[in-house]
């Protein structure tokens, strides 16, 4: 199956390398600024592109035989690019907050939007923290969970600067619609520490009685699963069980919470064109190749 990306920044460039040591086809890779060393890099690696933007996309001989999209770009051209493909029936994987299609974490709910002609990959922090929240929402009810992504400086380019509002909207959005919680936060922290530190992630969930074991192997599964086309994620300390001080109500309304779960993520990268501590942006584009992959499975 052929496919095209949209932006030759950091995130772009390495879906393209994730593409090509891949099943998919590399169409295109597609930029606006003709010195980027993302198109540079396609030129030599033989991918075909253009400078510009999604009307240089369309013209391309080959555009008609390409069958997905990946934008990774940013939430305000998304919705532009999203309007200017829309007659060609391509299916779109949005590596930007946007949020136009259905939010899809490939180990919580890919299955259930396959055929979507729109899907939104969230944000690196949602990919990395929702499967937990999903995880423990499947043992017991969570009222509230509340995440914070840590990430280096270094691997926030223009575009995740940019998109900061967006990233905390969305995430918190997609931790109560996808993982499952009554109620939802979503914090960002960008690192300037030297050397980099690698992504790392917390998740606090409020839960009241929770079978701890259930909840310890819920959680340790859900990761295992997640790892399968993230190598670099994995918990960073065992997962944490414990009383809070007295009942809560102030973050989660009317529902009575008496233990807080803990989890601490790290997520390291492939480093296959960034380096190794850009685990947000690994993240995105293993998850977003996975989707792609099992889109491609179920058309054949």
């Amino acid at each position: 199956m052929k496919v095209a990306v949209i932006g030759s920044g950091n995130i772009g460039t390495d879906l393209m390398v994730k593409v090509l040591r891949s099943d998919l086809e590399m169409a295109a890779l597609v930029g606006i600024d003709p010195d980027s060393d993302g198109l540079a890099r396609a030129a030599r690696f033989g991918v075909p592109t253009t400078s510009d933007g999604v009307e240089g996309l369309l013209r391309m001989p080959d555009f008609q035989d390409v069958r997905i999209v990946f934008d990774a770009t940013s939430a305000k051209a998304h919705h532009a690019n999203a309007a200017a493909l829309a007659p060609f029936g391509v299916r779109l994987v949005d590596l930007t907050p946007a949020a136009i299609g259905p939010f899809v974490v490939p180990a919580v709910n890919l299955e259930e939007h396959l055929t979507a002609p729109n899907l939104n990959m969230v944000t690196c922090g949602g990919q990395a923290t929702i499967p937990v929240v999903a995880a423990v929402a499947g043992v017991t009810p969570v009222p509230y969970a509340e995440i914070v992504a840590s990430i280096a400086s270094k691997s926030a380019g223009p575009g995740t600067r940019a998109n900061i509002d967006e990233f905390t909207e969305t995430t918190a959005a997609a931790i109560e619609s996808v993982g499952g919680a009554s109620r939802g936060k979503a914090v960002i922290v960008l690192n300037p520490a030297e050397p980099p530190l690698v992504m790392r992630d917390t998740v606090f969930c409020l839960v009241e009685d929770p079978d701890q074991a259930a909840v310890t192997h819920a959680v340790e599964r859900m990761v295992k699963e997640v790892s399968t086309y993230v190598p670099g994620y994995r918990l960073k300390r065992p997962v944490q069980v414990t009383p809070v001080d007295g009942p809560v109500h102030t973050l989660v309304g009317d529902r009575r919470v008496t233990h807080r779960v803990s989890v601490f993520l790290e997520v390291e990268g492939a480093a296959h064109y960034l380096p190794a501590y850009a685990g947000n942006l690994d993240i995105m584009t293993s998850a977003a190749l996975r989707v792609a992959e099992r889109i491609a499975e179920a058309t054949r």
